[in-house]
C-alpha cells in the first residue's frame, strides 16, 4: 500500500512545496519600475520619457531616475524634473509638485537628448527600473519627502519634510555621510553652524531592519553674509527696434540720463544671440549706438528676453549653453551689467527654463567677477506672483548670487492709484526676498528694482509724471537699486499722459 501511494504522496508534497517557493515571488512581483519611450525621434536626436509607476501597494513620497547616455549623446531640455549631470550619467529627481506616487499611481517626465544613444543602466530610487531589486531591504520604510528649509539664523538651519511610508522608528538627517541629527519626528534644526555657511542635507527613515534610502538633498546657507553694496542704476530702456528710436546722445543732454537698458537681445537661430533675431551684435545700428553712448560719457546694460519673440531661454538646451550665449554679449560690449527680462509662457511660467536662466546666471557671476545681474519679471499688486515666487526661491536654492530682482508694475490691475499699487507690489516683492534669502528688509531693499512704464499702459493704468516722480522719490528713499521704465521711445507727447520730450527719463536721472 505505502508503495502504491508513495509516487502520489510526493508529488503532493512537491506541488505544496512549488506552491510555498512560489508564493514570495508572487508577493514580490508588485514593484516600482521606470519605463523608457521615445514620443519622436528625427534621427540627430530625440524626444523621451520615463514612466514611473508604482505597483508596490503603499504611497512613495519621492522618486530618483538615473541613467548614462553613450558618448557623442547628451540630454538637454527637460520637464516635470529635476536634472543634475556628470558626464554621461544623467540623474532626474522630482519637482515639489509630483514626488509622491500613490500605490497604483504613475508619473512621467520628459527630456530631448542630441544625438541618438539610449538610456543605459537605468536606476530608479537606487534600483533597478524594472523592479528588479535594489538597495532598500524588505521591511525597512520608503525614503522620506525631500526636506525644506523652513527657518535660518546665522548658526542654524530648520528642516521639514514629508514622512515615510511603513514601520518608522526615526529619521536621521545626513550632511554627506555624517548623521548631524536623529528624530523621531519630521522636522529638526541643525545648529551649532556659522555664519554665511552652505550645507547640504538628506533624510533617512530606519526602523530595526535597517535604514530607507535617502531623499533628494536640500541645499541652504546660515545667514549672517556681508552682502557688498550693490551699485545703482537709473537705466531707462532703449529700443532700437521699434517706434522712432531718438539719439540716444540728445536724449542724454537734454536729461541728464548716463545709462540706458538696450532692447532686446534674442535667438538669431538656436543658440546663437543677436538683436531682435535680425540684427547681429557687431557692426550694426545697436552697437554705433553703443559707441556714442560711451563717448558721451554713458554706459548701457542689454535686456535678454523680454515679452514677446524667439528667446534664447528655450532655444539653449543647457546652463552650459545659455552662459555661453550670454557671454557673447558680455564679450562683445565688455559689459558691466546684464538683464534678464525673463516673461511669458515660455520662460517665466516654464519650471525648466527658469533653472535653465538661474543656471546660466550662476555661471555668468563665477566667470565674471564684478558683473551685476540682473532679473526682470511681471507682478501683481500684491507682489510676485506663483512663478515669481518660485523663481525667487529657487535663486536662494541654487544659490544663484542674483545682485537685483526687479518688477514690472504695469498691466497688474493697478487701477487709479498706481503710485500705491506700485509700492504694494514693491513690498511684495521684498518680503518674497526676505523669506528665501533671509536677508533683513534694509539689504533686501538694496537688491530691488522697479520697471514702470510712462504714461498709457496697454490696459489703461495712467502713470503720469507727478505719479512717476513719487515712485521715484520712494524708491530712492528706500535704497532700491534699479529704477527704470519703458520706454525712452515713447517718452514724448503721445504717451498717454501730458508730457514733455524726454520728462520721465529726465525724472527717472534724478534716481
Amino acid at each position: 500500500m505505502r508503495r502504491t501511494l508513495l509516487p502520489g504522496f510526493l508529488f503532493t508534497a512537491l506541488c505544496s512545496l512549488v506552491l510555498a517557493l512560489l508564493a514570495p515571488v508572487a508577493a514580490n512581483a508588485a514593484s516600482l519600475t521606470a519605463t523608457f519611450t521615445k514620443s519622436s525621434d528625427w534621427g540627430s536626436g530625440y524626444e523621451g520619457k520615463y514612466t514611473i509607476k508604482n505597483e508596490t501597494g503603499s504611497a512613495i513620497s519621492s522618486w530618483k531616475v538615473e541613467f548614462d547616455l553613450p558618448s557623442g549623446s547628451s540630454v538637454g531640455t527637460y520637464w516635470d524634473a529635476l536634472l543634475t549631470k556628470s558626464g554621461q550619467h544623467s540623474t532626474f529627481t522630482n519637482r515639489e509638485y509630483n514626488g509622491a506616487v500613490a500605490a497604483g499611481a504613475s508619473v512621467s517626465f520628459g527630456f530631448i537628448v542630441g544625438g541618438s544613444g539610449a538610456p543605459q543602466g537605468c536606476k530608479l530610487n537606487g534600483a533597478s527600473c524594472d523592479g528588479g531589486g535594489g538597495p532598500t531591504e524588505p521591511g525597512t520604510p520608503s525614503a522620506p519627502g525631500t526636506p525644506t528649509v523652513t527657518g535660518k539664523t546665522d548658526t542654524s538651519l530648520t528642516l521639514s519634510w514629508s514622512p515615510s511610508s511603513g514601520d518608522v522608528s526615526g529619521y536621521r538627517v545626513y550632511e554627506g555621510s555624517t548623521a548631524r541629527a536623529t528624530v523621531n519626528g519630521t522636522s529638526t534644526t541643525i545648529s551649532g553652524l556659522t555664519k554665511c555657511s552652505n550645507h547640504t542635507y538628506t533624510v533617512k527613515a530606519y526602523n530595526s531592519v535597517g535604514e530607507s534610502a535617502a531623499s533628494a538633498s536640500v541645499s541652504a546657507t546660515t545667514t549672517g553674509c556681508t552682502t557688498p553694496p550693490v551699485s545703482r542704476h537709473a537705466a531707462p530702456y532703449l529700443y532700437l527696434g521699434w517706434g522712432n528710436p531718438p539719439d540716444p546722445t540728445t536724449v542724454m543732454n537734454a536729461t541728464g540720463i548716463k545709462w540706458f537698458t538696450m532692447a532686446f537681445i534674442l535667438s538669431g537661430g538656436g543658440c546663437t544671440p543677436s538683436w531682435d533675431s535680425q540684427r547681429p551684435l557687431k557692426s550694426g545700428v545697436d552697437e554705433q549706438a553703443i559707441a556714442k553712448i560711451r563717448a558721451a560719457g554713458g554706459d548701457v546694460l542689454p535686456s535678454i528676453g523680454g515679452w514677446s519673440g524667439n528667446k534664447l531661454g528655450p532655444n539653449c538646451s543647457t546652463p552650459q549653453a545659455l552662459a555661453g550665449a550670454y557671454q557673447q554679449v558680455i564679450d562683445a560690449y565688455g559689459l558691466k551689467a546684464i538683464d534678464v527680462d525673463i516673461e511669458n509662457s515660455d520662460e517665466f511660467e516654464n519650471a525648466a527654463v527658469q533653472d535653465r536662466i538661474l543656471g546660466a546666471l550662476k555661471i555668468i557671476e563665477q566667470n565674471n567677477p564684478g558683473i551685476q545681474t540682473i532679473l526682470t519679471m511681471p507682478t501683481l499688486t500684491t507682489g510676485p506672483n506663483y512663478w515669481g515666487t518660485r523663481l525667487i526661491d529657487r535663486a536662494a536654492e541654487l544659490q544663484v548670487p542674483v545682485d537685483i530682482f526687479s518688477i514690472m508694475p504695469f498691466n497688474f490691475g493697478g487701477g487709479a492709484d498706481m503710485y500705491g499699487s506700485t509700492v504694494q507690489a514693491s513690498e511684495g516683492l521684498k518680503t518674497a526676498l526676505t523669506s528665501a534669502f533671509g536677508w533683513s528688509d534694509a539689504v533686501a531693499y538694496t537688491h530691488m528694482g522697479i520697471s514702470g512704464m510712462n504714461g498709457r499702459s496697454d490696459q489703461g493704468e495712467i502713470t503720469t509724471t507727478a505719479v512717476w516722480t513719487q515712485i521715484r522719490d520712494w524708491a530712492k528713499s528706500h535704497g532700491l537699486a534699479r529704477f527704470t521704465f519703458w520706454s525712452v521711445n515713447r517718452d514724448r507727447p503721445g504717451s498717454g499722459t501730458d508730457q514733455t520730450d524726454w520728462q520721465f527719463t529726465k525724472i527717472t536721472a534724478g534716481f
